[in-house]
C-alpha cells in the first residue's frame, strides 16, 4: 500500500501535475541527481533539454508545493521534473524521516557556531565569503549604499548589476550565459523594494525607472529564449508601482512618464498597464493620461501601441464613442474594423448604429471576394433574425459571385433552402461555376469546384459528365467513383484501376494503405459486375509483382486480398 510522505503520493503528484506530465516523468526517474534533503525542502538537478533545477517544498501537511526552471515550470506548472524528483523521494521515503532530522541537526549546529563567533571572527568569515563570491558581495555592497543613504551608490550598483560586460562575448550575451546574467540583474529588483521599505520609495521611482531603461537596452545583446529578462521587467514594473503607492509622485509628471513609457521601446519588456495607476493618478492625473494618450494617438492614428492605449482607457471610462473613433481612424479594407466597431456597439445595447457599421463595410469594401467571411455571416445572422431571409440570400448570392468556392456555395445553399427558392439560384450559380470551369486555366493542378459542388449536392450523374468534359483532380474523381459505384461499377472501376496504377510504384505505409483501399474498391466493383476471377487475377499479379514489399503484402493479407 502506498504510503504518503507529508502529503506526497503518486496520487498528488499525477493531480498536481496532470496525467500527461505525470507519465512523461516518469521517463526522468534515471535524470535525477543531487538530492539535497533539507528540513522542508527537497532539491535536485533533472537533466533533461536541459540542467534543470527543481524543488519541492514539503511543510509538514497536506500540501505539497514545488519549482523548477524549465520553460514549463517557470509558467508556474508542476512539470514532469518535479514529478520525477517527487517518485524519486517516494522511492526514498524509508530513510527520508533521518535525513530531514540530519538537515535539522546541521541547521542548528550551523547557527549555535555562529552565534558562538565573537563580531571580529564574523567578520572575518563574512569578508572570506565576499572574496571568493561576486553575487554575495554585490548583494551587500547594495545594503551598504542603502543603509548610509548613499542613492549614487545604488545607481552605481544597480548599473553594474545591468551591464552585460562580464557575461558578454563580442558583446552579446549567449544562451548559456543568460540565466547567470538575469541571476545577477534580478538583484536590482530587490534593492529598490529595499529602498521602499526603508522610507525612500522616490528614490524607489526614479531608480526602478532608470533600471527598466538600461534593461530596455540590455535585451537587444542578451539571447533571452528561456524569457528570463521578461520575468524580471514585469518584476521591476511591479517594483515601481509599489513605489509610487508608497511616495505618491506628482500625478501630472507620474502621467507624462507612463505615457511615454507604454509608447516607447521599455514597455515590451514591463507591460506596464497605466490603469493600474489609477490610486495614484487620481482624478487629474489620468485626465492628463487621456489627453497625452489622445494626442499620440492623433499624431499617429495607424500606430498600434497608440491605439491600444487610447482604446484601453476609452473603455475602461466607458467611452464606447471614443473607442469606435479609434478604430474607425484605421479602418482594415477588408471589413474587420466595421465588425469589430459593430461588436463593440452591440455590447453597448446600440444594435441599429452597429447594423449600420457592418452595411458600411460593404460599400467601403471595393471588392466583395476580399470581405471578411465573418462580417458576411454577421450580416445575415442579423438579417435572419429580423426575418431578412431575401436579403440573406442576395448577399450570400453577390459573396459567392465573388468568392466561387465550395463553403460559399454550402452557404447559399443554405440561405436559399431557408427562404424557399433554391431551385431558383442554383441554376444561376452553376452557370458561374460551369464558365469557371470551362476557361483555360494553365496547368490547373486542382479540379474545377463545379465538380465539388455537384458531388455536394450528390448530383452524381452531372458531376461525372462535368468532370468528363472539363476535367477533375484525383481526389475528385475517387469521390465521383465512390459515389457512382453502386449505379455504375464499370465506370467506378476504371477510375480506380487508373488511380491505382500510379501507386504500385511507389513505396511507404501511407502508399500501401491508399493502395489496399482501391483494390477493396475494384473488389466491390467486380462482385457487383460479375467478374470476381478477373479481379483474383489481378491480385495475384500485384502479388507476384510487389511480393518484396512486405507491409503492402501484411496489409493485403488483413483484407483478405
Amino acid at each position: 500500500m502506498e504510503r504518503p510522505v507529508h502529503g506526497l503520493s503518486e496520487k498528488s503528484l499525477r493531480a498536481l501535475a496532470g496525467a500527461r506530465s505525470f507519465e512523461r516523468g516518469l521517463s526522468y526517474l534515471d535524470a535525477v541527481s543531487g538530492v539535497e534533503v533539507g528540513d522542508a525542502w527537497v532539491t535536485a538537478t533533472v537533466h533533461g533539454t536541459e540542467r534543470y533545477e527543481v524543488k519541492l517544498v514539503l511543510d509538514g501537511t497536506e500540501s505539497v508545493a514545488g519549482e523548477c526552471d524549465c520553460p514549463y515550470g517557470l509558467e508556474g506548472n508542476f512539470c514532469k521534473h518535479l514529478v520525477a524528483l517527487g517518485l524519486t523521494l517516494l522511492s526514498q521515503q524509508e530513510v527520508l524521516p533521518e535525513q530531514r532530522k540530519a538537515a535539522r541537526d546541521r541547521a542548528q549546529d550551523l547557527d549555535a557556531w555562529l552565534s558562538s563567533l565573537s563580531e571580529e571572527d564574523l567578520l572575518t568569515l563574512v569578508r572570506e565569503q565576499i572574496t571568493e563570491d561576486r553575487q554575495l558581495r554585490r548583494r551587500l555592497e547594495l545594503r551598504a549604499a542603502s543603509a548610509r543613504g548613499d542613492l549614487a551608490g545604488v545607481r552605481a550598483r544597480i548599473r553594474e548589476l545591468l551591464d552585460i560586460s562580464p557575461f558578454a562575448q563580442y558583446g552579446y550575451v549567449t544562451y548559456a550565459d543568460a540565466r547567470a546574467y538575469a541571476d545577477q540583474a534580478g538583484q536590482t529588483v530587490s534593492a529598490i523594494t529595499a529602498l521602499t521599505a526603508s522610507g525612500r520609495a522616490t528614490d524607489a521611482v526614479a531608480l526602478a525607472r532608470e533600471a527598466m531603461r538600461l534593461l530596455a537596452d540590455a535585451v537587444e545583446s542578451v539571447d533571452d529564449s528561456d524569457g528570463w529578462l521578461g520575468q524580471l521587467g514585469a518584476a521591476l514594473a511591479d517594483a515601481h508601482r509599489d513605489a509610487c503607492l508608497a511616495a505618491r509622485p506628482d500625478p501630472v509628471e507620474l502621467a507624462h512618464w507612463l505615457v511615454g513609457h507604454v509608447l516607447g521601446d521599455a514597455d515590451d519588456l514591463t507591460d506596464i498597464d497605466p490603469l493600474d495607476y489609477e490610486d495614484v493618478l487620481g482624478e487629474r492625473g489620468m485626465a492628463v493620461l487621456r489627453e497625452l494618450a489622445v494626442g499620440a494617438w492623433r499624431a499617429n492614428r495607424t500606430g498600434w501601441a497608440e491605439k491600444y492605449l487610447v482604446e484601453r482607457l476609452a473603455r475602461a471610462g466607458g467611452d464606447v464613442d471614443a473607442v469606435v473613433a479609434v478604430h474607425a481612424a484605421d479602418l482594415a479594407p477588408n471589413g474587420r474594423t466595421h465588425l469589430v466597431i459593430a461588436g463593440e456597439l452591440d455590447t453597448a445595447g446600440r444594435s441599429e448604429e452597429a447594423l449600420s457599421w457592418a452595411e458600411r463595410a460593404l460599400r467601403d469594401v471595393r471588392d466583395l471576394a476580399d470581405v471578411d467571411t465573418a462580417l458576411i455571416d454577421y450580416l445575415c445572422d442579423r438579417y435572419t433574425r429580423a426575418g431578412r431571409s431575401r436579403e440573406v440570400v442576395v448577399l450570400r448570392r453577390d459573396h459567392f459571385g465573388a468568392r466561387r468556392t465550395l463553403f460559399a456555395y454550402q452557404q447559399l445553399r443554405a440561405a436559399a433552402r431557408a427562404a424557399h427558392c433554391w431551385q431558383d439560384e442554383r441554376p444561376g450559380a452553376l452557370a458561374l461555376l460551369r464558365a469557371d470551369a470551362e476557361r483555360p486555366q494553365g496547368r490547373r493542378h486542382i479540379g474545377p469546384v463545379l465538380v465539388d459542388v455537384l458531388l455536394d449536392d450528390r448530383d452524381t450523374d452531372t458531376a461525372w459528365r462535368a468532370a468528363t468534359e472539363t476535367g477533375a483532380d484525383e481526389r475528385q474523381w475517387l469521390t465521383l467513383a465512390d459515389q457512382a459505384r453502386a449505379d455504375r461499377p464499370a465506370d467506378a472501376l476504371g477510375v480506380y484501376l487508373r488511380l491505382a496504377e500510379p501507386l504500385t510504384r511507389q513505396t511507404g505505409n501511407t502508399v500501401y494503405e491508399q493502395l489496399v483501399s482501391l483494390l477493396l474498391s475494384m473488389r466491390d466493383c467486380h462482385r457487383r459486375l460479375g467478374t470476381p476471377d478477373e479481379c483474383t487475377a489481378y491480385v495475384t499479379a500485384l502479388r507476384t509483382a510487389h511480393k518484396r514489399k512486405r507491409n503492402l503484402m501484411r496489409l493485403m493479407d488483413e483484407h483478405g486480398l
